[in-house]
């Protein structure tokens, strides 16, 4: 029975949410690759958006933390040599480390999946995932600092 966390990210606010899927709605996300697009409606149950949205998985780590790679093909675990991110920041220039990375298949050892919200073209509402009371004061301070440049010139 596999668990996953699911951290979706909300492109138009810039908020990620976290949700945990278990049995049956886990069983769906097994053997999908990096890349690939889904209808949110298998999300059913945890959470519920509104039809026409999708899903775009964008990654992912397994138990022990090594990343998955949209590079390589199948639920593998293997050392690879990297020379930069994902799954590597080098410290000097042209260090280069073999590490530890997972395939860009979904299975039963992957713990995270991270995945992208896919609006609808003719969406006209706002975010899905609400700004909070600092991000909107943000928002509104831009906006007036904008305003206020804009009449002194």
């Amino acid at each position: 029975m596999p668990t996953f966390k699911l951290v979706l990210a909300d492109p138009m606010s810039g908020k990620s949410r976290q949700f945990e899927i278990k049995d049956p709605v886990a069983q769906r996300f097994i053997g999908l690759k990096i890349g690939d697009i889904v209808e949110a409606s298998i999300l059913k149950g945890v959470i519920d958006l509104p039809p026409g949205f999708k899903i775009k998985i964008t990654g992912g780590s397994g138990y022990e933390g090594a990343p998955m790679l949209p590079y390589i093909e199948g639920p593998v675990k293997k050392y690879v040599l990297l020379s930069g991110p994902p799954g590597f920041h080098p410290r000097k220039r042209g260090e280069r480390r073999r590490k530890l990375v997972r395939g860009n298949t979904i299975n039963e050892q992957i713990v995270q999946i991270n995945a992208v919200l896919i609006y609808p073209p003719n969406w006209k509402e706002g975010p899905i995932f609400p700004l909070g009371e600092k991000e909107l004061q943000k928002v509104l301070e831009k906006l007036k600092g904008g305003s206020e440049k804009g009449e002194e010139q």
